[in-house]
């Protein structure tokens, strides 16, 4: 469903040089998988998450929704895709239906197919107390569950989570961990983009650690213990990237270079 080959992104930066955001990271995702897209801020999750979708163009490689390329025909990709991000706002002036029925005319669902799936929205996501209620006047907890209904609409077959629980209590990212147990019900590929890797622990099937833009490893929880010999995605990471080694330096030892 959701296949990446060799993605790589450059950019510019000053004086001519050139930044490795993406470095040549190749992975798949079935239906009914919920891949970890994991590593540290500026790992380059973000990047990757833009060039699946057709928001960045790749410098080399290509990432594809079911056999369309986002290279080729990055609107027809969108359409197949849901995102949920931590940085989605709400349109304050509206309730949470126009909302979502706007959005649904942005994917140009049909007027009756749009109210069914908002329908079905509003009892699986229990939206059902303010879903005429001014956005303006939403909780953050109500807010996030908005955003998890904008990007199922118009019922893509791929979803992809961009730090989904960023800024939640604890009540709201257990909102965000039965939304992606419902995905995983439904059939749909899910990428998961987080730095919280006890949270990923326990709501993806596999795992890509990503570290300076390249993966140290990849695979399901049970292939990457017996790879790395650690129990915990963390134990794992901080193995992998030498981070002991780089903390554990002296203050001298660590500018030297």
């Amino acid at each position: 469903m959701i296949d990446v080959h060799e993605l790589t992104k450059i950019f510019r930066v000053a004086r001519g040089e050139e930044l490795v955001a993406v470095d040549h990271i190749s992975f798949h995702v079935e239906s009914g998988e919920v891949y970890g897209l994991l590593g540290p801020n500026g790992a380059g999750k973000t990047t990757t998450l833009r060039m699946i979708l057709g928001l960045l163009q790749a410098s080399s490689g290509y990432a594809a929704i079911d056999g369309v390329r986002s290279s080729d025909q990055p609107e027809e990709v969108k359409r197949r895709v849901g995102l949920v991000s931590a940085s989605a706002g709400v349109y304050q002036w509206l309730t949470v239906r126009q909302m979502l029925l706007f959005f649904a005319d942005l994917y140009s669902v049909p007027n009756l197919r749009a109210k069914r799936e908002l329908d079905q929205l509003v009892r699986t996501l229990g939206l059902e107390s303010f879903i005429d209620q001014q956005c303006s006047t939403l909780s953050t907890g109500q807010k996030q569950r908005v955003n998890l209904a904008r990007a199922l609409i118009h019922n893509p077959p791929v979803v992809l989570l961009d730090e989904p629980t960023l800024g939640l209590d604890v009540v709201g990212s257990q909102t965000v961990g039965a939304y992606i147990d419902l995905l995983r019900y439904q059939g749909k590929a899910v990428i998961l983009s987080t730095h919280r890797l006890d949270e990923a622990e326990r709501l993806c099937t596999r795992f890509g650690l990503l570290h300076y833009g390249k993966f140290v490893a990849e695979g399901t929880l049970q292939q990457l213990r017996e790879a790395t010999g650690c129990q915990s995605l963390v134990e794992m990471f901080v193995n992998l990237t030498d981070l002991r080694a780089m903390f554990s330096e002296s203050p001298g030892e660590a500018t030297a270079g």
